[in-house]
């Protein structure tokens, strides 16, 4: 990774936590800056980009969480970037519109202190609140948060998590460009369970949904994508079977919904043909967004 590419990630990370010791609690940064913050860039860039991330609002005084996902500032950091500067950046959200990206931090500082279910709240390591741009046009829906999620307080990273991410970047697309959630926000308590994962129940799921309402009216994303039976549920109030869901547009207050497989369930059979169904969903999405998809794309994982 060039050497200035490491000086802009650490004039940027320094830049960034100046405005947080300074009570800075949202960023407006331009759509122009962010594409070029997702680039190399030379020596003379540095101090022109440092100077487009600026407060989007007066300083407060009061101490603040700015707020955009590790893995947004992940995008922009090489990967030998130290872990404890990308974690430093945990919390801090970016926007090209300062009043989204301050409505998204208020909704993030309510979900943080949520203690709407008391075994959950009792139980939990991190409050999983979501990843990822929060202009993304394309949303991913999960279930709730497993043991890695709930250690890293981000959603989907652990081995399904890990998959989620090779078929958002098959698309040509990645972590950064898309937005991902869960029906819960906390991981289901499994008393007396060393391990493994259960099932969110329906006071759970209704409990917690309002967040993620609120996260997708902020977003507005132009297609959400479902990830398994349980986030149509929770998004859809349908317990129909996700075999004969997914593949099938539906719709959320008005925006198109594609219902796919679970990354689990690939985990779980790796069958030629079950990665083809999961892909064929995520090719009807591309097409929804009218992303160009070249011919070897089409043809992933055809025999």
């Amino acid at each position: 990774m060039p050497a200035a590419y490491n000086e802009l990630l650490d004039a940027t990370i320094q830049h960034l936590e100046d405005l947080k010791s300074r009570g800075v609690r949202n960023v407006a940064v331009s759509k122009e800056t962010l594409r070029a913050l997702a680039q190399p860039a030379a020596k003379s860039q540095i101090s022109n980009l440092k100077s487009q991330i600026q407060p989007a609002a007066p300083v407060a005084k009061t101490q603040a969480a700015i707020s955009m996902p590790a893995k947004k500032i992940a995008a922009l950091a090489p990967v030998t970037a130290a872990k404890s500067e990308i974690s430093n950046l945990k919390s801090v959200i970016i926007s090209s519109s300062p009043e989204k990206a301050a409505a998204f931090t208020a909704l993030r500082e309510r979900a943080l202190s949520c203690v709407k279910c008391p075994h959950l709240a009792s139980s939990r390591k991190n409050v999983v609140f979501g990843v990822g741009s929060i202009d993304a046009q394309l949303m991913f829906v999960g279930e709730a948060p497993g043991a890695d999620e709930d250690a890293q307080g981000e959603p989907f990273v652990g081995a399904a998590g890990q998959l989620l991410t090779k078929i958002i970047s098959a698309t040509g697309l990645s972590r950064a460009d898309v937005y991902i959630a869960n029906i819960l926000k906390c991981r289901p308590d499994t008393p007396g369970q060393l391990s493994g994962n259960r099932k969110p129940t329906p006071d759970e799921m209704q409990t917690c949904i309002p967040y993620l309402h609120e996260q997708i009216d902020l977003i507005r994303p132009k297609v959400i994508v479902a990830l398994g039976a349980t986030a149509v549920e929770g998004l859809l109030g349908k317990t129909v079977g996700i075999t004969k869901l997914r593949g099938n547009w539906q719709t959320y207050r008005g925006t198109p919904l594609m219902p796919t497989y679970h990354p689990a369930y690939l985990l779980r059979n790796q069958a030629m043909s079950e990665k083809r169904k999961i892909w064929e969903d995520m090719l009807a999405v591309m097409e929804k967004l009218g992303m160009s998809i070249s011919e070897k794309q089409r043809n992933f994982f055809l025999k």
